[in-house]
């Protein structure tokens, strides 16, 4: 048997993972009608002469299904993170409560949550594309190797067998993703 070179199927895996974790991160930042802490994720607030994401300064938590409680630490600087929470662009509007923040979470319309549904699609196709990039890539490896006859062609298409299960099983897990996405935010 000739040596497989140097392919490496867990980087395959890692890196379509790393695909699929970048997906949930972007799908957690869509807001459905729903409370969830991590919406406030990409909040960056200007603390201490620079900018710290919001769970570094509060507790963010969710005590009902279309409420966000901020409790802030530190009393001087719940304007500060009011301000981030307004200028978020998140559609928030915080009702301020001495270090508490309270953020009641908007219906949706159907034309917003259509709206939301293809962004999810934006989303997932573009992390199918990223996929379909590291199967290529994985491909390239292994076509390389066998031209330079450090891996036999059987080798080869085993291993390019394994890397396409691996990115059919990517595929269907970012499918999944999105039709949970898509579920939650359809549902009124």
């Amino acid at each position: 048997m000739m040596p497989t070179g140097n392919f490496d199927l867990n980087e395959v895996k890692r890196r379509m993972q790393g695909a699929v974790q970048s997906l949930k991160h972007e799908l957690g930042g869509l807001r459905t009608g729903r409370a969830s802490a991590s919406m406030l994720d990409p909040v960056q607030v200007e603390a201490y002469g620079s900018h710290m994401p919001l769970n570094q300064l509060a507790t963010v938590s969710v005590p009902e299904p279309r409420l966000i409680s901020v409790q802030v630490w530190d009393k001087s600087m719940v304007k500060a993170v009011e301000k981030a929470i307004v200028d978020s662009n998140l559609g928030l509007s915080p009702a301020t409560e001495g270090q508490v923040l309270r953020l009641r979470i908007p219906e949706l319309n159907e034309e917003r949550r259509k709206e939301l549904v293809k962004v999810a699609h934006k989303y997932a196709e573009a992390a199918k594309v990223a996929a379909r990039h590291v199967r290529r890539d994985g491909l390239d490896v292994l076509k390389k190797l066998e031209k330079n006859h450090e891996m036999s062609e059987d080798d080869q298409k085993r291993h390019a067998d394994e890397v396409q299960k691996v990115t059919d099983g990517t595929i269907a897990e970012i499918d999944q993703l999105l039709a949970a996405k898509e579920k939650e935010i359809l549902t009124v």
